[in-house]
């Protein structure tokens, strides 16, 4: 006869991309805590067993292999009578390769249910090396029937109603779902939509890790019938949740639990910042970071999330002089350093500068000095702080802001230097924001100091590059507030120019920063890869050809 109950454990998983034994023996351990919470069944998140997005790794017949017989394994410890298992991983059915969520219990793949919805947008690639599932019916277990489902397939209404149709009692979804700051109210709005349309409960379960550009924040949600939502897992950390579902009537509802606080925006951005660097150091297997600290925000803002990252004795500042720095930078450098209990040191770039002066005084002639000897300056700071790097094997953390990324305001091998960034998606403006809540807030589970990161100078002061005398940023780029405002339009939403002048924005204001944003497109090809934010990040959310010749934007 069908039990009235059923306990589901969600387990909101950090996985390891191609780590594949260890995947494994986190899901053991996430099975444990289940059995010994009273779970029936513990789901994980979509290709749990590898990490998603796996990306071409599952082209390798070896890797396939390797995580189908992993898989076996699980299922065969399910034969000890404790919790069933739901585990992503691929499948591989003749010529065809499937995004699968494998259902084990009694010691075997009791099911499987393929992804049918494959995204190929933004980020997403999955047309490009998995096969389309069909549309899947609803899974028995234990006498339920679950409505299994893998991450794209609930956004769309289709396999949802589907599902609905064939008899599922819940909607159940594992996620491999990056962050977007506020994307978390948009699955909420979203999951509405399909229990208005079932009028089924639903589940939805994320991963929470940094892989490479990516950052999944977890935020699984429970949501019943009645769109009352009854479990919110935390952001940005690991949890295994237990809910309990008993039949009421013809339908299944979740006895209430704890729900996860809302984070404002920054502290979203934040965490996503953190966790992104934290597990691209760790998983890397880097012993920690080294980045130039110049006294200006964006160093100031990166070293503090480097050391709630990791830990400050994992963090090596290097404040680099040249005759144009100001005493307020040193000062406002050292005492960066100091807030945050960082390792610092100062190298003094004036010798090199002399020495490529005199080098190049033969070939240069009596050109005068321009933007050429500026760049200079910050390549004499890149060479330096990579051989730091090169020397100690500290991964070199680069340092630059999106604002600066889409108008080339940055230098190639130079301040671009470096294996990762933690501000490549975040516009100047933010950046402020960021560090006037970080200075007044104190994260959860960060390593960093309980206090304030930097002194109020370092946000309130103009920002400099400091290459020449008396230099402003805004000498070269309108203010900053004109300048996002205008790049958000062109980026992120693909606006005209007369669309963005019916906005308020000066039409030759708008054609410079457009020019910029299109000549900068090969050194964005160059920059390492650094923490998607926004819904349209630079690298594999837009995809722009270096050579172009379409104007069409600018009329």
């Amino acid at each position: 006869m069908p039990t009235d109950t059923l306990a589901i454990a969600l387990a909101q998983i950090n996985p390891h991309e191609g780590a594949i034994a260890t995947n494994a023996a986190r899901i053991r351990a996430a099975r444990a805590e289940a059995a010994r919470l009273g779970a029936d069944l513990l789901v994980t998140p979509e290709f749990s067993i590898a990490g998603y997005p796996p990306e071409d790794l599952v082209r390798k017949p070896a890797f396939v292999a390797a995580c189908e017989a992993a898989i076996a394994e699980l299922a065969a410890e399910t034969a000890d009578g404790g919790p069933g298992l739901i585990v992503g991983g691929p499948w591989q059915d003749g010529e065809r390769l499937y995004n699968a969520a494998f259902v084990l219990d009694a010691g075997r793949i009791v099911a499987r249910r393929a992804k049918h919805e494959l995204p190929n947008y933004g980020v997403f690639d999955d047309k490009r090396v998995f096969d389309a599932g069909p549309a899947p019916g609803p899974v028995p277990f234990r006498g339920f029937r679950i409505g299994l489902m893998v991450c794209e397939d609930w956004w769309f209404p289709a396999v949802s109603e589907t599902l609905a149709e064939s008899g599922a009692e819940i909607l159940l979804s594992i996620n491999g779902s990056p962050f977007e700051v506020e994307k978390h109210e948009a699955r909420v709005d979203l999951a509405v939509a399909r229990v208005v349309e079932t009028g089924l409960p639903f589940v939805f379960l994320n991963q929470v890790c940094g892989q490479d550009e990516l950052v999944f924040e977890g935020a699984s949600f429970v949501m019943n019938a009645d769109r009352a939502l009854t479990h919110i897992l935390p952001m940005f950390a690991e949890d295994i949740r237990l809910t309990t579902w008993k039949r009421a009537g013809a339908r299944l509802d979740c006895a209430p639990g704890a729900l996860a606080p809302p984070l404002t925006r920054d502290a979203q951005i934040y965490g996503a910042m953190v966790l992104g660097l934290r597990d691209y150091v760790e998983k890397n297997r880097f012993p920690g970071i080294v980045l130039g600290l110049s006294g200006g925000i964006d160093s100031a803002i990166s070293a503090a999330v480097a050391a709630d990252a990791l830990g400050a004795d994992r963090v090596h500042a290097v404040m680099m002089p040249s005759p144009y720095t100001s005493p307020e930078s040193l000062e406002d450098a050292a005492s960066c350093a100091d807030l945050l209990g960082i390792r610092y040191e100062t190298i003094p770039i004036g010798p090199a500068m002399e020495a490529f002066a005199g080098m190049l005084a033969p070939a240069f002639g009596n050109s005068p000095p321009d933007t050429t000897e500026e760049n200079l300056q910050s390549r004499i700071r890149g060479v330096t702080l990579m051989a730091l790097s090169n020397k100690f094997g500290a991964m070199l953390l680069t340092t630059g802001n999106k604002s600066e990324m889409s108008t080339g305001y940055a230098t190639l091998y130079g301040d671009m230097c470096g294996g990762y960034s933690v501000l490549k998606d975040i516009y100047k403006t933010t950046v402020f924001s960021l560090c006037r809540w970080r200075n007044a807030n104190i994260p959860d589970g960060v390593l960093g100091p309980r206090g304030p990161v930097m002194p109020e100078r370092v946000i309130t002061k103009p920002p400099s590059a400091e290459l020449k005398p008396d230099q402003k940023d805004q000498d070269t780029l309108p203010p900053y507030e004109e300048l996002d405002a205008i790049l958000e339009g062109l980026i992120e939403g693909e606006k005209s120019v007369d669309a963005l002048v019916a906005e308020g924005f000066p039409r030759d204001t708008i054609l410079r920063v457009w020019r910029m944003l299109d000549r900068a497109e090969y050194k964005r090809r160059q920059a390492p890869p650094g923490v998607k934010i926004t819904p349209r990040a630079f690298g594999r959310d837009r995809r722009y050809p270096i050579t172009n010749g379409f104007t069409a934007l600018i009329k």
